[in-house]
């Protein structure tokens, strides 16, 4: 009799594993991953140019391709741990794919003959051969995958820690967000900073050969931890499911609606695997797709055919990422603000003085450490001080939505632009006032502070808004897509970049000048007018504020009945919308 108990109750007891300590294992993985990735891209450009001797661009194309590789492996690797492998094994495996990549390109910096010889005086420098690119190719590849596997896979698996079916652990998931974020915020800034550093000074053999050894670390403290994960089995392909979905309510919609959604189809023993945590409740939203669990003659509800039946959780699960989207998407330009900083930005402050000492002055690459700064700042202080105070007036334990929270991001994110085209006109009046307008490569006598604003700001606005934006789509999405929906954050950041590009490529099109003057002129920008791309961009995020207004006022919260552990039948169930922490 014990023994059947156990049996029956075996899911029971495997959720009791996990919780806070199993953190210290996942974060060392996400650590030595940002330090890898932002360690390598910070500084590659110079790795190609000065050690492998490519030019200019043939070495930034190859970043840019690479780097579009790296933003589209994160749904396959989403897709694997959704459907087949499991978070924990796809990340095991993605990291080990990443070590192996990064421990070729390591070696191609230690040992001579995998790259050119040094130039030598004012000689033609000597290209990579076609056996030294195809090592860098493959690194670069295999990283690219392995990353695919990581960035999706370890913030839904760290947020899996924590069972929402049970009352003492639910509301650390949202805290969850808030430090995984700064995790991740103090990898990007010690890359940029320290690995940079050993890079240009000490060597790139060092500079590569620090994260390849703390990846290896990782993996072994991340596997190292296992049996204190809380591990959820794969339950299928998601998107074989929303196919069927959308296929039965199609061959279905001849058929009269029900007036009752009591009568369309539920079985819960075929849903068990899909909904561990609870099932998704009926909405009156989008109607036509109800039809794909209206009983007929012809079905077999004991043994249905999915691509003519589907219960009603399935059915909710198409609805709540239908109704994701429009909210996802009005992140995307919110990257596309903050991409300006990598460029237009970092331009400005090279033409800028940058001494904060007589002895001393910051890299202009290095600017970004005033992002970083601020948006850990911020996190802590959300996490501390906001949220404590903000619940005293909400009574919701995580202070305030996550809707709202993304809210004050877009608008942070809006002054942050604005506030960049009035520093941009205070730069050229600085160059028009001491003469050096036509002079773009003399320092102009303005400090470099003057960028700290908007730098500043857009690292709250991060703070805010994206770590909002990853949370609601891991909180909303159905609980079996949850790689998934992690991933469609790092999907709407490569978009963000590549509409920064078309808008940049655009932009520096139509404002070309019959006189050759142009917003964004290639080799003077004492010249341009990027004071009115920074505002163009301001204008646009406008609009993307009321449109993301307008989406959060209409947006439903999936109604879930969670599965809550009680000390009997009667209390261990109970209805309400996924927005209460």
């Amino acid at each position: 009799m014990v023994q059947k108990m156990e049996e029956k109750g075996g899911s029971h007891v495997n959720r009791k594993k996990g919780g806070i300590i199993t953190m210290p294992f996942i974060f060392a993985n996400e650590v030595c991953e940002k330090l890898a990735v932002v360690g390598f891209h910070a500084n590659m450009i110079s790795y190609l140019t000065t050690q492998l001797h490519m030019p200019l661009t043939k070495a930034a194309n190859t970043l840019t391709n690479f780097g579009g590789t790296g933003s589209l492996t994160p749904l396959i690797g989403a897709f694997v741990a959704d459907t087949y492998a499991g978070r924990f094994w796809t990340i095991t495996v993605a990291s080990i794919i990443y070590q192996i990549g990064m421990f070729s390109l390591t070696l191609s910096a230690i040992l001579p003959q995998l790259r050119p010889p040094p130039c030598q005086g004012d000689q033609v420098c000597k290209e990579a051969d076609t056996g030294q690119l195809a090592i860098l190719y493959a690194s670069l590849l295999l990283a690219a995958l392995g990353s695919g596997g990581i960035r999706p896979c370890v913030v839904a698996f760290g947020a899996d820690q924590f069972d929402e079916t049970d009352p003492k652990q639910a509301t650390k998931t949202w805290k969850y967000f808030n430090w995984y974020y700064f995790v991740m915020g103090a990898a990007v800034l010690v890359a940029v900073t320290v690995l940079v550093y050993i890079q240009d000074n000490v060597g790139w053999n060092w500079g590569l050969g620090i994260p390849t050894v703390a990846m290896f670390l990782s993996i072994i403290a991340f596997v190292f931890g296992y049996p204190l994960y809380r591990n959820l089995d794969p339950a299928g392909s998601p998107f074989v499911r929303l196919m069927q979905v959308c296929v039965a309510a199609f061959r279905k919609r001849n058929l009269d609606m029900v007036s009752d959604p009591n009568v369309l189809y539920q079985n819960e023993e075929l849903d068990a695997s899909i909904c561990l945590d609870g099932k998704l409740l009926h909405t009156k939203h989008m109607k036509f797709l109800d039809k794909a669990a209206i009983v007929t003659e012809e079905d077999d509800i004991k043994s249905p055919n999915l691509w003519r039946l589907n219960t009603v959780h399935r059915v909710e699960e198409l609805k709540s990422v239908i109704r994701m989207g429009p909210i996802w998407a009005s992140g995307i330009l919110l990257i596309t603000a903050y991409a300006q900083q990598g460029t237009f930005s970092l331009q400005q402050a090279k033409s800028m003085d940058r001494h904060l000492t007589k002895s001393f002055q910051i890299p202009a690459g290095s600017m970004s450490v005033f992002t970083m700064v601020s948006m850990l700042s911020t996190i802590a202080l959300y996490d501390r001080i906001i949220i404590p105070v903000a619940r005293k007036f909400t009574g919701l334990d995580r202070g305030i939505t996550f809707l709202h929270r993304m809210g004050i991001g877009f608008v942070i994110s809006v002054l942050a632009t604005l506030v960049a085209g009035f520093v941009e006109m205070k730069r050229k009046q600085a160059a028009l006032a001491h003469g050096l307008v036509d002079k773009p490569h003399i320092i102009i006598p303005i400090s470099v502070l003057w960028l700290v604003p908007q730098y500043s700001l857009h690292g709250i606005a991060e703070a805010f808004m994206s770590v909002g934006h990853l949370e609601f789509l891991y909180d909303q999405a159905p609980e079996s897509m949850r790689s998934t929906a992690t991933a469609l954050f790092w999907t709407a950041n490569s978009i963000g970049n590549y509409v920064s590009t078309l808008l940049v490529t655009l932009v520096h099109k139509f404002s070309a000048g019959p006189n050759g003057s142009n917003w964004l002129p290639d080799n003077n920008l004492n010249k341009g007018k990027l004071e009115y791309f920074y505002w163009l961009i301001t204008l646009l995020q406008v609009v993307n504020v009321i449109y993301y207004f307008f989406c959060a006022k209409i947006y439903t919260f999936k109604p879930i009945q969670m599965h809550k552990k009680g000390g009997d039948s009667s209390s261990s169930e109970g209805v309400e919308l996924d927005n209460k922490v």
